[in-house]
């Protein structure tokens, strides 16, 4: 006796765990990424005040995700939750102990909003540079991406526009993390 064909309809939407889900975006980002030599513009060709292209991966933003975030505003808000989120977590809190909360907050909302396609510029250190003094684990890194999923979460940012802005971050780890 043949199966009743279920309408698409009446399935429920499968959902991938989101770090099954994180993991392939990941996983995705970081096999197209562009290698970590061409991401470093030559000292020479970055003019001065050019940070933000010095902290930024040479990725093109998807288009509309700047918006899809909510713009700086969004973005603030964004950053605003992971970074209090990061400073009360056991696991990577002690990380920021030289940190002042408000500085970091509006640098990452800079940063991001430039990485989003935004209008914004950033003018902070590049990763390499920011993270050198810093024992960051790849668990280190993850537990981070796992408290930004977080904020976006609360915030209303879609699923798909997050794994958009992930995998943008994604080719950063290499510059993050310190402790191989």
């Amino acid at each position: 006796m043949p199966i009743p064909a279920t309408p698409r309809f009446a399935v429920p939407p499968c959902r991938v765990p989101r770090a099954a889900a994180l993991a392939l975006a990941l996983a995705a980002a970081l096999a197209t990424a562009v290698p970590a030599a061409a991401q470093q513009p030559a000292a020479v060709a970055t003019p001065p005040g050019a940070a933000a292209s010095a902290a930024v991966p040479a990725t093109a933003a998807p288009e509309g995700l700047y918006d899809a975030l909510g713009g700086k505003p969004g973005i603030a808000r964004i950053m605003s939750g992971l970074v209090d989120r990061a400073f009360k977590d056991e696991r990577i809190g002690p990380l920021f102990k030289e940190t002042k909360p408000q500085a970091l907050k509006d640098s990452l909302t800079d940063q991001i909003c430039v990485l989003s396609g935004g209008p914004c510029r950033y003018e902070g250190a590049d990763m390499k540079s920011a993270h050198a003094d810093l024992p960051i684990r790849k668990r280190d890194f993850n537990v981070l991406v796992e408290l930004l999923q977080d904020a976006m979460d609360e915030q209303g940012i879609a699923f798909t526009q997050q794994s958009r802005l992930l995998a943008l971050l994604a080719p950063m780890h290499r510059d993050i993390i310190t402790v191989r």
